[in-house]
Formats: C-alpha cells, structure tokens, sequence
C-alpha cells in the first residue's frame, strides 16, 4: 500500500481542469524517467540555467538578491552569471562535468556563482565552511573537484591542504568577472545544453556509516522539487479558500548554500516563482536581525528549522516588530513539535492557516510529503501527505509493504529523488532499487495518507537542524591514546532540539578532562559535532553481539 497526492481530487472540477489539465501549469504525465515510468510536470523547464532565463523575461526589474551593498534584479543576474561562467572557462578551464567544490557563506557573489557553474555545465559540491582542512580534504577527495570557490577566511585556512588543487576566492572570482565586463561590456555567454537528468549538485551526506556520501541531484530534481511543492501548497489555498497576498514575495536568505534548504529552498526556487531572496548579513544566525530584515523589507514567508521558530517566536521583542506583510512558514530539517506549531499559530496568526512543515531528505531534495492546515489535532504531530508526484510507502523488515497504521521503513518514489552517490555504486544500490524507490532509512507509518514518523535514522541527532552522525565523532574520540572506548548519542535541548553528548572509557591510569575531549574532537570536526557534555563510565552497555544498546545511555534513569 502506498500514498500519493489526493488533493486534486477536492478541487472544483473546472478549476482542476485549468490548473492540473492538458496545457496546465501543473499538468502531470507519465514520461521515462531513467528508465521507470514517474508522473512528471509536463510544463517544465529542463535545465536549471532555463529557470533563470525565464525568471529575467518574466520579471525584469523585480529585485532578486538584495545583498548589503547592492541588488540584482532578475534581468540582470542572468548577464552577471554568465561574466563568472566566462572567467571560469577561460582561467579555470572548467568545463561541462567538472566537478567544482563551493565553500562559503551566504553571500550574493555565492548565489550568483552558482549559477554560473550551472550555465557551463559544471557540478558544485557544497561544503561547510566551517569545516576543518581535513574534512574538506576528505570532501574533496571524494568527489575529485578540478577549482574550490571559498570565502577569505576560508582560503587562509586551505594553505595546508596539500594538493595541485586550485583555490579562488568568491571576492577575486567576482573582480575578475568585473574587470572583464569592463573591457567587454556587449559580451554575451550562451548557457551550456545539458539534459535535465545530468548532475547538477552535489550535496555531502554521511548518513548511518560516518563516512561522506555525495548525494548527486539532477537538474530534473531541483526543478520537481519547486513544482511540487509549489503545486502542492496552490491546490491546498484553493481547497480552503486561503487569503492570497498581492505583495512581492520576499524571503530572508538564511540558510547556507551546502544545505538543500539555502541552495534549493531558497536560491533555484525563489527564481522559479520570482521571489526577492534578502541576504542575511555574516555572522551566526540572530533571530533579532532576522525579525529586523522581516520589517525592514517586508518579508513574506520564512524558511526555518525547528530552533530558529522557537527563537523567534520566544523573541523578548516579538511584539515591536511588524510583521503584516508575513503571509507563510515553512519549514524542515527536523520534526517540528505540535506544541511550537500551536504557539506560532497564537503569537502569529497572520500565519496560522499557512504554516507549511515538510519532510524530506538531501537524497530528495527536498520535501516528499508537507503538512498544511488545516489539519486535526492527531494529524498536528505527522508531517503530512505525499507531495505532487510523489508516492510513500512502509516496508516491513522483509521488504515488503505494510498496511495503514504498522510501523517500517519508509520508502518514496519520485522525480525529486537523487541520481545516486557519487562514485559509490554499492552505497546507491543500498537505499535504491531497480524501480526507483528509494529507501530513507526513517521510520514511521502511514495513516489515511498522512505519514507520521517514529525515528530518523535512529543514531542520528539533528542539533539546530544540522545533521550530526554519531559514528564520525566516537572514530575520532577513540582515536584519542587515553580513550578506550565510546559512545555518542543525542540528549534533549530546549533550544537547539538535541545536544551532542559522549560517554566515554578512559585507559586505566589514565586522566580525561571534557575540555581535553572537546579540544581533541575540534582538532579536526566541525565545532557543531563537538560533545556539550562529555560522561565518563567503567564500560558501556553491550548487548550479546558486543553492540552498544545506546538506548540505554539516552535513558536519563539509567
């Protein structure tokens, strides 16, 4: 048994004719796609460089990125992409299926980048720039990038990193597409034909076994992502008579661009459908200064994670600010509590009935399913039904599907769903079979169609919507010469939704501070994955197999 999309069935059937119909704006069909049969927009665009071209004749002069000191508009980013895509062919030598690694903060010259790299046909890799040389040695090497792009700060950082690899900043990268402007100003670039199943992106995930994956996500995926959820979340307003706004929709651009939610949530999509994306200054995330940006440029939705809400809605200062112009929430990255849901919906009720929280993975980019309300009580704690196009099931542990209301792995099938991991076949044909389902590694059960979870990924702890694997942080504890043993495991934070804690065995005679873990792991791990509390024992606790029962350890009575 599975669910898919039911929400044409609700509509008026001369609206659904206009809208889902042949030659409608979200016409579904079922076309190949890499060799299974899948429901497909029929009125898509097919490349990612296409969505800009068409976003510069539909909207000309609107502002697109808003950056600190200046605005590009939808007219102009398409020219000031194809002067980067220019000096990274003709310095760089990048060509179409290079791979090209992207570390930086959110910033205007990033965003622009990006589609500079998708007018020539190169792959970006998105990397942290917080992480430590040696993880993005590792990133590097799995992927083979031919050119890094970084921040300043980051390049400083790479001087260790030994290897032929070329380094450019985003600051010098963005000069020399200037000067070339300069001396040129009538130069044109023709984007580079790519099929819509070519990669895109890349995208970092570790998953269950500690060691970087590279999700590969297709220009087909990107923009079934943005029609999906833009198809899904239209025919829900329709059904329940949501009040529309005739504002220009404007978000804030908070989310990093090696998260799918900055890069495909906020940048490729806010191009599909014409929305002004206002850069967030540097700097770590202040709810303060995003409540500022919400008046000051009358921002329209949010995109956020679970702790970000809490912070906003939980702003000493909430009152002060106006936002009449906020129409729509969204968010992911991690289950959002009925209870954060209700207090946005009475702190904001200008939102109430546009508090739209999805559930997806990197490897689908983006949300398969989306919550919408209204909705019952019960369903409050799900995370909806399945997206346009989109098609969930539950697997037992013999792979076989189980009715409404039994718990098992969730599976999904979809346009959205990934290419697979780069360089790593027998990794893809684990989560992949021959039909396209994709197997998430989550469990929950289906009820009426709305999927409610159980866990994710079990091990996995999601601090402030950042994805921590525990098995990269215990490789890197008991690499320690007075650890023996460890364990990592995720405890409940108000704030950040769940903390990093380490519970350890320390070589007998030997003496372990928590600083001398915390010093030891930030050697080499992102400052995220370094332990908050660190815990000493005798010995964990092993079942027969020797596998430490990490349940026990998270039980706060034991």
């Amino acid at each position: 048994m599975s669910a898919h999309w039911t929400g044409p069935e609700q509509l008026d059937p001369t609206i659904r004719e206009s809208l889902l119909g042949p030659g409608g704006m979200f016409e579904l069909v079922n076309e190949d796609v890499l060799g299974v049969k899948q429901p497909v927009f029929a009125q898509r665009p097919r490349t990612i460089s296409e969505v800009l071209h068409i976003a510069a004749e539909s909207h000309g002069d609107r502002p697109y990125l808003i950056g600190p000191d200046r605005t590009v508009t939808f007219a102009q980013a398409p020219h000031a992409a194809a002067g980067l895509g220019a000096v990274l062919t003709e310095r760089f030598g990048i060509r179409p299926g290079d791979r090209v690694g992207l570390a930086g903060r959110v910033s205007l010259e990033h965003c622009l980048t990006v589609w500079a790299m998708a007018n020539i046909g190169a792959i970006g890799a998105g990397m942290n720039p917080a992480w430590t040389v040696s993880e993005i040695a590792i990133a590097t090497a799995l992927v083979d990038p031919v050119l890094l792009i970084v921040d300043d700060e980051v390049a400083e950082r790479l001087t260790s990193l030994a290897n032929d690899m070329a380094v450019v900043t985003f600051t010098e990268l963005a000069a020399a597409a200037e000067a070339a402007a300069l001396s040129e100003p009538d130069g044109t670039y023709s984007a580079h034909e790519a099929d819509e199943d070519d990669p895109f992106f890349v995208m970092y995930t570790s998953g269950t076994t500690g060691k970087p994956k590279g999700a590969t996500l297709s220009h087909r995926n990107v923009i079934a992502f943005s029609m999906a959820a833009a198809a899904t979340s239209a025919v829900h307003s329709i059904i329940h008579k949501h009040p529309s706004s005739e504002a220009v929709p404007t978000v804030i651009g908070a989310s990093p661009l090696f998260h799918m939610s900055g890069l495909f949530g906020q940048l490729t999509n806010s191009a599909f459908w014409g929305t002004s994306v206002v850069i967030a200054p540097p700097g770590r995330w202040d709810a303060g200064v995003h409540l500022e940006l919400t008046e000051r440029h009358r921002v329209t939705s949010w995109g956020v994670v679970p702790t970000q809400l809490w912070r906003l809605i939980s702003h000493p200062d909430l009152a002060s600010f106006d936002l009449s112009s906020l129409v729509m929430i969204g968010g992911g990255g991690a289950t959002f509590p009925p209870e954060l849901l209700r207090r946005t919906a009475e702190l904001l009720p200008g939102v109430a009935t546009a508090l739209r929280v999805g559930y997806g993975m990197t490897e689908s980019c983006g949300s398969i399913t989306l919550l919408q309300p209204p909705v019952t009580e019960e369903r409050l704690a799900s995370v909806g039904s399945p997206v346009a196009g989109a098609e969930v099931r539950i697997l037992g542990s013999d792979g076989c599907p189980l009715p409404d209301g039994e718990i098992g792995e969730i599976s999904l099938r979809s346009a959205q769903v990934f290419l697979g991991y780069w360089g790593n076949e027998e990794a893809t044909a684990a989560v992949l079979d021959a039909e396209r389902w994709y197997r998430t590694g989550d469990f929950g059960r289906l009820d009426d169609g709305y999927l409610t979870l159980e866990s994710r990924l079990r091990d996995m702890i999601i601090r402030g919507g950042e994805n921590v694997y525990p098995i990269e942080i215990e490789n890197r504890l008991v690499e320690h010469p007075d650890i023996d043993d460890a364990a990592v495991v995720g405890v409940d934070h108000p704030d950040l939704g769940q903390e990093v804690r380490a519970v350890i065995v320390v070589r007998a005679g030997a003496v372990v501070t928590t600083e001398t873990v915390r010093s030891w792991v930030a050697e080499t791990l992102a400052r995220h994955k370094v332990p908050a509390v660190v815990d000493i024992v005798d010995e964990l606790p092993r079942n027969e197999t020797g596998k430490v029962l990490k349940r026990q350890l998270t039980d706060p009575v034991r």
